[in-house]
């Protein structure tokens, strides 16, 4: 697959079943990851990965901050249930972290989204592999308990969950988009 093909083609793959992307594949995802744009090459970005056991874990973590942050209201136990579930719906999740450093030249703004272009790029190589992949956030996402219970640092924030496995049932074909809905000239001032 070229990499036209890669970028027209890829889809978020949310129906995901074992095996899990191997050794040999996740270097290939993380190495896609290294090339995102970085100015200054500061690296702006950490990746943990949750599998096996820890996914049932980081659910119970999912299921506390909601508890927790829920004060005298407290979630309903179809609520709980859901959030403990949902980082068994993949055999590997990515957590992508924007690790923000302070930089004469490079804003935080822009390390966060050269994190982002780090996440697009496990995404783009994980279709190119084959392997199914969705990015996943939610209000989760930016909960303060889970990133304290991920390890976060102050200077740090999650961009998001990366979902991947194997593809339950065969890729949609993605939408033909009308680019002139998106694309106008500026014409000065």
């Amino acid at each position: 697959m070229d990499a036209l093909d890669a970028l027209l083609n890829r889809v978020s793959v949310p129906r995901l079943v074992e095996p899990a992307p191997d050794a040999a594949q996740r270097e290939l995802l993380f190495r896609a990851a290294m090339r995102a744009p970085d100015h200054a090459l500061l690296r702006p970005w950490r990746f943990l990965t949750v599998e096996g056991a820890a996914r049932e874990q980081l659910g119970e973590l999912f299921a506390q901050a909601l508890s927790v942050d829920a004060g005298q209201d407290a979630p309903s136990e179809q609520a709980l249930t859901k959030a403990r579930a949902m980082p068994l719906r993949a055999p590997l999740l990515i957590v992508v972290i924007a690790a923000i450093q302070d930089h004469f030249k490079v804003p935080a703004q822009e390390q966060i989204i050269a994190a982002g272009c780090a996440a697009h790029g496990i995404l783009l190589a994980a279709h190119v592999q084959g392997i199914g992949a969705v990015w996943r956030t939610g209000e989760l996402a930016y909960n303060a308990r889970v990133a304290k219970g991920l390890g976060l640092r102050e200077n740090e924030q999650i961009i998001g969950f990366l979902y991947l496995g194997t593809p339950e049932r065969e890729l949609r074909t993605p939408a033909d988009e009308q680019v002139d809905d998106f694309v106008s000239a500026w014409t000065g001032m």
